[in-house]
C-alpha cells in the first residue's frame, strides 16, 4: 500500500500522506478524494466529516447514510438517491445534485452556495440555517421542505422556488 501511495504522490504532486484511498472502506472521515463512487450501494452508512472534494457517486444509493460535517466540495450526485440522509454543516459548495432524490434529507446548516440542484427531489428535506447564496434549483420539487428560515415549510407544487 505505501508503494501505491508513494506512486500517486510521485504522479500528481501531492505528499503521500494526503493521497486519498479510493479502496478504504466507507467509514468516519474517509478520504475519497477525487474517487469514483459510481453506482454504489452506501445505504446507511456513517460518512461523517469524510474527504468527498471531486468525488462522484452518480446513480449511487445513500440513502438515511450520514454526510454530517463533510468536505464535499464540488461532489457530484448526479441521479443519487439521498433519502433520509442527514448532510448537516456540510461544505457542499459548487456540488451537482442534479435529479437527485434527496426527500427528507437533512441539509441543516449546509453550505449549498453554488450548487446544482436542476430537476432534484427535496420533498420534506430541512434546509434550517443553509447558505445558498448562487444555488439553482430549476424545476426542483421543494414541496413541503423546512425552508431557510427553519419555520417556513414550501407549499405543494413548489418547484424551483419556495412558495
Amino acid at each position: 500500500m505505501r508503494f501505491v501511495l508513494f506512486i500517486i504522490a510521485l504522479l500528481t504532486g501531492v505528499p503521500a500522506a494526503f493521497a486519498a484511498d479510493c479502496t478504504a472502506s466507507a467509514a468516519p472521515q474517509v478520504d475519497w478524494q477525487r474517487c469514483y463512487m459510481d453506482g454504489r450501494a452506501f445505504v446507511g452508512h456513517d460518512l461523517g466529516q469524510a474527504r468527498l472534494r471531486e468525488t462522484s457517486f452518480q446513480r449511487s444509493d445513500l440513502s438515511g447514510a450520514n454526510l454530517s460535517k463533510v468536505d464535499g466540495y464540488r461532489v457530484r450526485f448526479i441521479s443519487a438517491v439521498l433519502k433520509g440522509a442527514k448532510l448537516d454543516d456540510g461544505l457542499f459548495s459548487d456540488a451537482d445534485f442534479t435529479k437527485t432524490d434527496l426527500t427528507g434529507a437533512s441539509l441543516v446548516r449546509a453550505d449549498l452556495r453554488r450548487a446544482r440542484f436542476f430537476r432534484a427531489v427535496l420533498r420534506g428535506a430541512d434546509l434550517t440555517g443553509a447558505k445558498t447564496l448562487g444555488a439553482d434549483f430549476l424545476e426542483a420539487d421543494l414541496s413541503g421542505a423546512k425552508w431557510l428560515d427553519g419555520t417556513r415549510i414550501c407549499a405543494e407544487g413548489s418547484l424551483g422556488q419556495c412558495n
